[in-house]
């Protein structure tokens, strides 16, 4: 197997290089197409002939940084060259006033739910930035004081978490069919005392072990609900992933070529735990996260970037992370401080409840 090959730092590039690859990779960014020499000499950025940009464009190609889609198309960047642009090359600015403003106004208007604050951030997300808006809510974390279980249908069963602060969660579960009624409140008092001013995380241990060890005292029916409803709680849906904005994705579709690129972006949206996953990443840095096409296994088909920032509860503690996922010739100049700014914003309202 042969080596990879080594590309290029912006140190290495001589001056002309570097100029032409800036412009070609701005202009890229802002038309979504190809770009030719005849295209950047017209810009009036340098004085060039097309065809000094022309050779100058085929040495950056030769060194892993743009590549053409078709023989007589023009250049483009590959994700490696995206990368070497966005992190020597990309200037970020702040956000205007504008922009600020809506992003304050319209979280703090979507109400005292967590799931509707994050909801509507995805969506503004969403419509700024041109991509689709990504939430990872974090897992529950407020102690709790009471568990009570209802019946909806054969086989589905409602689990009501009051927290010690009085706000409600509930929670969809399978059951099985015919769960006599006794059942029901011999768990929801068997799981409220154990976990009475503590967190699932802190409890659902010690109950996994007395379920295990036949410690806990229920009867059979009882013991199941409670078992399954430890299996669902430590699971991936203990957590939410929230996207907003999909039909988004489809309106920067110019060219029928990036239709099957966006038919498998929708793919790798549904795969949850997947995003969840890179969503958690950002978790283990302090600020923007971006992740360029296949730097990411999740998206090595359909060559889409994700740009993530984390965001902090009252005890400035990591506890999720929101986004915006879309094809690589996002504004990354302007996306990169949207992401920022909502982060920081849903962490301040949901670390002031």
């Amino acid at each position: 197997m042969s080596d990879p090959v080594r590309l290029p730092s912006l140190a290495e590039l001589d001056a002309r290089s570097r100029d032409v690859f800036r412009e070609l990779v701005e202009t890229y960014l802002d038309t979504g197409e190809p770009v030719g020499s005849r295209t950047l000499s017209r810009k009036g950025a340098f004085t060039l002939s097309p065809a000094s940009i022309r050779n100058t464009m085929a040495d950056l190609a030769s060194a892993g940084l743009l590549t053409a889609p078709h023989a007589s198309a023009g250049r483009m960047p590959t994700h490696a060259g995206l990368r070497l642009f966005v992190d020597g090359l990309l200037q970020i600015g702040d956000l205007d006033s504008d922009d600020r403003r809506e992003i304050d106004e319209r979280v703090a208007a979507a109400g005292r739910r967590t799931e509707d604050v994050l909801g509507e951030a995805s969506t503004l997300l969403s419509g700024l930035a041109g991509g689709a808006g990504l939430v990872a809510s974090p897992a529950s974390e407020a102690p709790l004081r009471h568990v009570e279980f209802v019946t909806l249908a054969p086989g589905e069963v409602l689990a009501v978490l009051v927290s010690e602060g009085g706000s409600v969660e509930n929670r969809l579960m399978r059951a099985p069919s015919g769960l006599p009624p006794a059942a029901l409140i011999e768990a929801g008092n068997y799981l409220s005392a154990r976990l009475r001013g503590r967190t699932l995380a802190e409890a659902l241990a010690e109950i996994q072990t007395e379920i295990a060890e036949r410690r806990a005292q229920l009867d059979e029916a009882a013991a199941e609900l409670v078992e399954q409803g430890v299996a669902d709680w430590s699971g991936p849906e203990t957590r939410q992933l929230i996207v907003r904005g999909q039909a988004r994705l489809l309106e920067s579709v110019e060219a029928a070529g990036d239709l099957e690129r966006i038919r498998m972006l929708f793919e790798d949206i549904e795969r949850k735990e997947g995003l969840l996953a890179l969503l958690d990443e950002a978790r283990n840095g302090q600020g923007v996260r971006l992740f360029i096409g296949s730097e990411n296994p999740l998206f090595s088909l359909s060559g889409s970037s994700v740009i993530v920032a984390p965001y902090r509860n009252r005890d400035n503690r990591i506890i999720g992370a929101i986004g915006v996922i879309g094809p690589t010739r996002l504004n990354y100049a302007r996306v990169i401080p949207l992401v920022d700014y909502t982060a920081r914003v849903v962490g301040r309202l949901l670390a002031s409840r």
